[in-house]
């Protein structure tokens, strides 16, 4: 009996050294992997930004931008793995053309675990007469389920270099979608399988030479293509169609 009692108490051993061995492996490969992501280049954006610009930093990390009178709001979801404040010159752009900007972080630099992360925004600033929402690439397909749940508070959507999963077809929004011509992160045959969840009167723009990363300011992103034209450029090219679209 002692031999039995001996035999098994080693296999429960091993089996218990074993799963622990797995488990410890699995969150050490978490850990790497959320602890990669992509930097602001806070150099780039100090270069990009101009003098005397201005913003407000919430607790939570969220970074709002407030313009005086003000009265068209956007609520904006980052790129996976990348840093929010990499989207700061893009939120200051917007920010100059009279749009009161909140740009989000998420956990882990990873929108798909914090989809409602937009909850109770709005309430903060009720002098917003209408509201949009949006993200890049990751970030914009969470937005857009997050819009899916909400379309009554928001007058529009904003996809960078993204696309929705989400079926918003019947819902009366505004969409404007925007991508690079020389994009090769965001994949095609997706988006344009995902076109028939936007409404038929969605807006496309392409930017010629434009590539994925360019809407933020993080460098350059693994798997992209080469921009033909600068990081300014692209974020310029964008706000002006984010301006139009929201009038």
């Amino acid at each position: 009996m002692s031999f039995l009692s001996d035999k098994r108490k080693r296999r429960i051993f091993i089996v218990t050294t074993s799963v622990a061995l797995v488990l410890a492996l699995i969150a050490g490969a978490c850990a790497i992997y959320l602890g990669d992501y992509y930097r602001a280049d806070h150099d780039a954006i100090g270069v990009f930004l101009p003098q005397g610009a201005t913003w407000k930093e919430e607790p939570d990390g969220t970074v709002v931008f407030e313009p005086k009178g003000a009265t068209k709001g956007l609520i904006f979801y980052p790129g996976g793995k990348v840093e929010h404040t990499a989207y700061i010159p893009l939120m200051q752009a917007c920010a100059e053309k009279d749009i009161l900007c909140v740009l989000v972080e998420m956990p882990f630099h990873l929108a798909v675990l914090d989809i409602n992360a937009a909850d109770g925004i709005q309430k903060e600033y009720p002098e917003i007469e209408d509201w949009y929402i949006g993200g890049h690439s990751l970030g914009g397909s969470m937005a857009a389920s997050y819009l899916a749940d909400h379309p009554e508070d928001y007058k529009g959507l904003i996809l960078l270099g993204s696309y929705s999963t989400a079926d918003l077809s019947a819902a009366d929004l505004d969409v404007l979608s925007v991508f690079g011509s020389e994009d090769t992160v965001m994949n095609r045959e997706k988006y344009e399988e995902n076109k028939q969840n936007l409404p038929s009167g969605f807006t496309e723009y392409v930017i010629d030479g434009g590539c994925h990363a360019y809407f933020g300011m993080y460098g350059a992103q693994d798997g992209d293509g080469t921009p033909l034209i600068t990081n300014e450029e692209q974020i310029r090219l964008t706000v002006e169609r984010i301006v139009a679209m929201m009038g």
